[in-house]
Formats: structure tokens, C-alpha cells, sequence
């Protein structure tokens, strides 16, 4: 654990110059605020901010999946959940349409934004309603080991080149299953779909939410009857009905059951590499997401703080949103598996030999794009329950792709009704 601590030398040094700093150095010391983050964060994160600005903090930490509920509970009654809070990409639409937050455009300054490039996700009607603190976009994982003990030199670069060396593993008996993806009705399910949508070398929506996906050449059809193909050819486990993403990463491919997550997250290159968490530590790295035309494409699931318009400490929650997303931070948070979403810290940590699959990493955050271009829609959050369901049954046998499809674009248009 990397601690935000001078070096002693240094710390000698400023004990040694603090009297002639006088007070404005902790301009705000003796303040107190609430954190509300997804679990686990680090240990040392609230005594670092303490020691640095003299601003306590009680830093609360739930399940991403009780987050959203809470906050919604607190903030719909007029109470602040926190001074700070998470807020996730697909929340921006509903929590923007309710007026719910602060816009940090006046507290944040301009380099800053233009470091972090996935900050537009979070900017609607030009107001920037969170500053993203973790860099969440997909790649694809594999079993390094996995493909040499099958004879595979080449990565693939196209789905097809992915499906021949999925069968080239299973044949090898390296593993009954080789791909590992979701398709329960959870969000897991959802990110895969849109992501293989994007492979397939189209969008969810047009300009104007009209469905995109409901004929047989479209991209999302493709995408469907694609993870079906994979299931029935006995290349993903039918237990994956029932599984959600996190059961996969972590009880299949960090055990070496499966050698491929096709909807993989760069923050879990570190978990997967690490000894005490993983069977397959040194085994795993990130390779670009291929696609039908070879040219591989991603888009973003950042994650950002924010600030409620109710909040009663703003400025001491400006102070840790500004400290939390710093370059210097999020360098030394991504051994928490935090990948940073500063372009200069990803490239720092790269060119320092620090970053997992780093080459990679960067190479595919620079091909990263918004889900929706035109900014998440306040009805995204039913829209993906509609999109896993509808994948779940037709995973299950109970639908065709022409059902599942026509399902999620009368999902898509009840969301919009409501």
C-alpha cells in the first residue's frame, strides 16, 4: 500500500517551515465530511486526506449495486447521502434530469478537464456534474498461459480469430469452457452485449434513441446471436445464466477455468495478477477487444464523485474531489487496481514499467467512446434491466434473437414513456 506521505526528509523539511506557512497552508483544517464509495477502497484514504488538508473524514463504503438506492432515497427526500458520493457513468441522464447535483465546472479547472477525457460522459448541457476517478472501459482478458499451452503465438485481432483459438483451447482439454461471459439478468449482461454491438461495428441508437438493433444485419442482432453461437458450440458454461460478472471473473477465470473474458475490466488486472487473490497470477494480460473488421473499438464505464446540491461542507468536498482525482493520487491508487483516468498519469505509470498490460491499457483507452454520444438518457438504468432480462431468456432457450431484440426496443420505448 502506498501511503500519501512526504518522504521523511521532505516531511522534515515542511515541519521545519510550517510555522512561517501560519494557517493558510489547512485553510479548511478542522472541517469534517462524508465520503460515500463503492467497496473495497483503500485503508489509508481518509487518514491521507486528513494529514495533508487537516479535513476529517468518514469515508462510507457499500456494494456498487446499494449505492444507487440510497442515494436516490436520501436525495429524493431533500437529505445529503454524503458531502461526496460516487456516481456512475449510466446514472448521469436521471441524476442530471433531477437537478440533483452540483456542477463543478466553476471549482475545477480546465487542464484537469482535458486530462481526463472521460469527463464528457459526465458534462450535460455543458455542466460537468462528476469528476471520474476510475478509468472503467473494456478490454479483453486472457489466460496468456492458456493460449501457448494450446499453441496459439497470436493474439486475435478479429471474432473470428477469437472463436478458432476459443475451440483450438477447448479441443485441447486445457478447459471444458473457454469464454468466460455473462448472461444473467444483471448489468454484466447488459456491458457484454453492447460491447460485442460495438464489435460488430455499430450503435445501440440513432441520434434520436430510435432502436438500431432489432434487423437481422444490425450490429446488436449480430451481437446476440453471436453469444448464443457461443453457447451452443460449448464454448461458454451454461451456468452463466445465473452468474453474475463478478462470479465469473472471480471464481472461473481467476482459477483458471475459463482463458477468455470477453467483456474485461483493466481494474482487475492487478487482482488477477496477484498471488493471495489468484490461481493464475502471471498468467493474465489485457489484449484490444477484436471486432468483426479487426479494428477494435471500446467505449467507457468511468465512475466519478460528485457533490449534492445539499451537501452542507461543499468547499471540504471540493477539497477531497480535487486530492482523490489529482494526478499524483490516482497514480498511487492504481495498486488498488484504480486505473487512472488522467491521461498523463496512465502514460507516467506506463513509461515506468508500474501499469499491467500498460501498452495495451493505453492503446485501448485511446479508442474509448461514450455509450450514448449524445449523453446517457435518465431512462438508461430500465432500459439495460429490459436489455438483460430480454439476453437472459434468450440464453435460456425461452426466446429466439427476434424476440430478444423486438423485447429490448419495447423496453427501450417504455423507458422513454415513463
Amino acid at each position: 500500500m502506498h501511503k500519501l506521505i512526504l518522504p521523511l526528509l521532505a516531511s522534515a523539511a515542511l515541519a521545519i517551515a510550517a510555522p512561517a506557512l501560519g494557517q493558510d497552508a489547512k485553510p479548511l483544517a478542522g472541517q469534517s465530511i462524508t465520503v460515500l464509495m463503492p467497496s473495497p477502497q483503500g485503508p489509508n484514504i481518509a487518514s491521507d486526506f486528513e494529514a495533508e488538508t487537516g479535513i476529517h473524514v468518514d469515508l462510507q463504503t457499500l456494494s456498487w449495486d446499494d449505492i444507487r438506492p440510497k442515494l436516490v432515497t436520501a436525495l429524493v427526500a431533500g437529505t445529503a447521502p454524503a458531502d461526496v458520493t460516487e456516481f456512475d457513468w449510466s446514472w448521469t441522464g436521471q441524476f442530471s434530469a433531477a437537478g440533483w447535483y452540483m456542477p463543478l465546472n466553476d471549482v475545477i479547472d480546465a487542464d484537469t478537464v482535458k486530462d481526463i477525457g472521460v469527463a464528457k460522459i459526465f458534462t450535460v448541457d455543458g455542466k460537468l456534474l462528476g469528476i471520474p476517478y476510475t478509468n472503467d472501459f473494456r478490454v479483453m482478458l486472457v489466460n496468456k498461459k492458456h493460449f501457448a499451452d494450446a499453441g496459439i503465438t497470436e493474439m486475435p485481432k478479429t471474432l473470428d480469430a477469437l472463436v478458432a483459438a476459443a475451440k483450438k483451447i477447448k479441443e485441447k482439454g486445457i478447459v471444458e469452457y473457454p469464454i468466460g461471459l455473462p448472461v444473467s439478468a444483471t448489468e454484466g449482461a447488459s456491458t457484454s452485449w453492447y460491447l460485442l454491438t460495438k464489435a460488430f461495428g455499430g450503435e445501440l441508437f440513432d441520434k434520436d434513441f430510435n432502436p438500431l438493433f432489432t434487423s437481422p444485419d444490425s450490429a446488436g442482432y449480430k451481437a446476440l446471436a453471436f453469444e448464443l453461437m457461443l453457447l451452443k458450440e460449448g464454448l461458454v458454461d451454461p451456468a452463466s445464466t445465473g452468474l453474475k460478472d463478478s462470479q465469473i471473473n472471480e471464481s472461473m477465470f481467476a482459477q483458471g477455468i475459463t482463458s477468455i473474458m470477453i467483456s474485461g475490466e483493466p481494474g482487475r488486472l492487478g487482482q488477477m495478477n496477484d498471488p493471495k487473490q489468484s490461481k493464475v497470477a502471471g498468467q493474465v494480460e489485457a489484449i484490444l477487444v477484436p471486432t468483426a473488421s479487426g479494428e477494435t473499438r471500446s467505449f467507457g464505464l468511468p465512475e466519478a464523485l460528485a457533490i449534492p446540491n445539499v451537501s452542507p461542507n461543499k468547499e471540504a468536498a471540493i477539497a477531497f474531489v480535487k486530492w482523490f482525482t489529482s494526478k499524483d493520487f490516482q497514480k498511487k491508487n492504481a495498486v488498488n487496481g484504480f486505473l487512472p483516468t488522467r491521461t498523463s498519469a496512465l502514460s507516467e505509470l506506463n513509461e515506468s514499467g508500474k501499469l499491467n498490460s500498460g501498452d495495451a491499457l493505453v492503446a485501448q483507452s485511446k479508442t474509448v467512446e461514450p455509450l450514448f454520444p449524445q449523453g446517457t438518457p435518465p431512462w438508461y438504468p430500465q432500459f439495460s434491466s429490459g436489455v438483460n432480462t430480454a439476453i437472459n431468456s434468450a440464453a435460456k432457450g425461452q426466446m429466439s434473437v427476434d424476440q430478444a431484440m423486438e423485447a429490448i426496443a419495447s423496453a427501450a420505448k417504455q423507458a422513454m414513456a415513463q
